[in-house]
């Protein structure tokens, strides 16, 4: 299995850098570089203003796409790359099912596999055309969409075509079906509909809707009670945990929520889920002292513990620094959508990406941010990056894993620290390094001392061999 998955991503590797040459400039699911906001951002630009005239949205998703990708056509669309057979082989390989056995696949990609994103936008490349989506190809607009044409913005196997009308939008949808049947795909209609923008439609776990002549993106509905859940169920299993727990299950949660919203209209929302988790957080104390007053849980748990926060209702676990952040610390950045076609594949636009990595910014508190600003990202001591991440994170969960995984371990514990006191970024004596690095400099910091420690009177020898030279060695006794 792991040598499978291996072969499998030596192959994505050989084959991806051949089809980001060729896929739709709108299309962004698990494609390098490119994002769920990025998508989110193409509706944005296309339907933002008072004179937009794309109002009308179909709104469509794909009927178990992975599972449905017919393999000869997928096939033909590879060609003649080499390793087709590997792929072949991959794609007819069959499924284990616990109870059946090892069950036949006639159609679809390897359930899981590492390729299989990568073969489900090689086989809807050409939705764009078959949608009628029209660029100028000439002048300063080269590049632009048509004024007649409609706009399709696809990630993976979820779409949005933003047409002029009603009709138009039902003609596409029609156009779009009959192209998808040779492929194996069809729409899945209890899913996919034709709305006016004022009535506003989710996409990617946002909502997408106008009001009046101004449009505006919010988190979905769905996504804000999935959220509220999710917290009220982890507050609940962490009964009879400490304040430490509490802190360390929370906080990936909230970041990592907040991060993938902050994108787009969320301020308000994000005050009130912090209204939402103090109430969860005093029920904890409560629950946890259910003989103490009011006065006593609030002053055990609540106060300023964020020494950058001028708010004393942080919760806090007694006698340490940790404490619960909150969704409205991560503050509204926009997006900056990634250019057109371009590829980090391209060798001619490596420029261009390495300014775009200096352009979005991580999701931290503006004071290490500053620190990352004025050290150019890098750790002082190795010269490496000090955050790195190959493709951002593609939803809530995704940012969460990256909090638990790269973050939380490198802004609290193990990656970066802050060396030094906490004090002004403009401080030359505060810093961000990586934790790694840090131990070793404290370790040689502590062996230099050892070794510079002056000799006792008498005791030449051990001191010199502590030094690493031996009496004979080191000179006479005097």
């Amino acid at each position: 299995m792991i040598l499978d998955r291996c072969h499998q991503a030596r192959v994505r590797s050989a084959l991806e850098p051949e089809w980001e040459a060729r896929f739709e400039a709108r299309s962004y699911g698990f494609r390098p570089g490119r994002s769920c906001q990025d998508a989110i951002s193409a509706i944005y630009q296309t339907c933002k203003g008072s004179q937009a005239r794309r109002v009308w949205a179909l709104d469509a998703d794909l009927a178990a796409a992975f599972d449905r990708i017919d393999h000869a056509h997928l096939l033909q669309a590879i060609g003649g790359f080499p390793a087709s057979g590997m792929i072949a082989e991959w794609l007819k390989a069959g499924v284990f099912e616990p109870g059946k056995g090892l069950a036949p696949t006639e159609e679809g990609t390897p359930q899981g596999g590492v390729i299989s994103p990568l073969l489900l936008n090689v086989a809807l490349h050409g939705l764009e055309e078959a949608a009628g989506v029209r660029y100028v190809t000439a002048g300063a607009q080269a590049g632009d969409t048509k004024a007649s044409s409609p706009v399709l913005v696809r990630y993976a196997d979820d779409l949005v075509v933003l047409c002029r009308s009603q009709e138009q939008a039902q003609q596409i949808k029609a156009r779009l079906a009959e192209w998808l049947a040779p492929r194996g795909l069809a729409f899945n209609e209890d899913k996919t509909k034709i709305v006016h923008l004022s009535q506003g439609f989710d996409f990617l776990g946002f909502n997408v809707r106008r009001y009046g002549r101004k449009l505006l993106i919010k988190p979905s509905k769905a996504a804000i009670r999935r959220v509220r859940k999710r917290l009220a169920t982890e507050m609940r299993t962490l009964r009879g945990s400490n304040a430490m727990a509490v802190i360390a299950r929370l906080n990936p949660i909230i970041r990592g929520w907040a991060a993938y919203y902050r994108g787009v209209v969320s301020s308000r929302l994000f005050d009130s889920l912090d209204a939402y988790m103090w109430k969860l957080l005093y029920k904890w104390s409560a629950w946890s002292h259910p003989n103490k007053p009011k006065d006593w849980i609030v002053g055990r748990y609540f106060g300023k513990h964020n020494k950058f926060r001028n708010d004393r209702w942080v919760f806090g676990a007694p006698g340490t620094s940790a404490y619960v952040t909150k969704f409205a610390w991560t503050g509204i950045v926009r997006h900056v959508m990634v250019k057109g076609a371009a590829s980090p594949d391209d060798p001619a636009l490596a420029e261009y990406w390495a300014e775009r990595r200096t352009k979005v910014k991580p999701p931290l508190d503006r004071y290490t941010l500053r620190l990352l600003t004025r050290q150019n990202a890098r750790c002082p001591l190795c010269g490496d990056h000090l955050l790195t991440a190959e493709q951002p994170p593609e939803s809530p969960q995704a940012w969460e894993h990256w909090w638990l995984q790269l973050a939380r371990r490198a802004i609290s514990a193990d990656y970066l620290t802050h060396h030094g006191e906490p004090r002004s970024p403009d401080d030359d004596q505060t810093r961000l390094v990586h934790a790694s690095c840090h131990r070793g400099h404290l370790a040689r910091q502590r062996r230099n001392q050892r070794f510079n420690q002056p000799c006792p009177s008498g005791l030449h020898e051990p001191c010199a061999a502590m030094s690493g030279t031996h009496g004979s060695e080191g000179g006479s006794a005097g």
